[in-house]
């Protein structure tokens, strides 16, 4: 994990915006969300393992689960996280047919593996991008 300095860290938006701002430029509201935090992901190459940018954010008011609760996040700092896992499917699944069809694949081998370093200035540039485009949001 590469933390970032960012001009959004501590910011506070309304979750729309954050959602609107950062879907334009390709993150994705990341699945292991929970109703206090979640994160916005961007895939940077997925060739040996995952290499993400990933956009942090705390829930300040309202709840991620109630759409028209209109939720406040405050982003936290942004970083570069790589995911190495094991090819192949898993074959340790021991819980039945129905249990298989979700747990097919292996776990990671490293899920906080080394980011490569060819990766690091596009993670830079499209934290750049995000920051401009959340920025704009507000007319800054």
């Amino acid at each position: 994990m590469i933390p970032l300095t960012s001009t959004i860290t501590d910011q506070q938006f309304t979750l729309e915006e954050v959602e609107q701002a950062l879907t334009a430029v390709g993150f994705k509201l990341s699945d292991n969300w929970d109703y206090d935090h979640g994160y916005f992901d961007y895939k940077i190459d997925d060739r040996v393992g995952y290499q993400f940018l990933r956009l942090p954010f705390t829930v300040v008011s309202g709840s991620l689960d109630a759409p028209s609760d209109y939720a406040t996040v405050r982003m936290n700092e942004p970083f570069l996280l790589s995911h190495k896992y094991n090819p192949g499917l898993d074959d340790n699944v021991k819980e039945g047919n129905f249990r298989a069809i979700f747990d097919q694949f292996q776990e990671p081998v490293d899920k906080d593996a080394s980011f490569p370093e060819e990766h690091i200035g596009t993670g830079k540039e499209l934290l750049a991008q995000a920051e401009q485009q959340l920025l704009a949001k507000r007319g800054e």
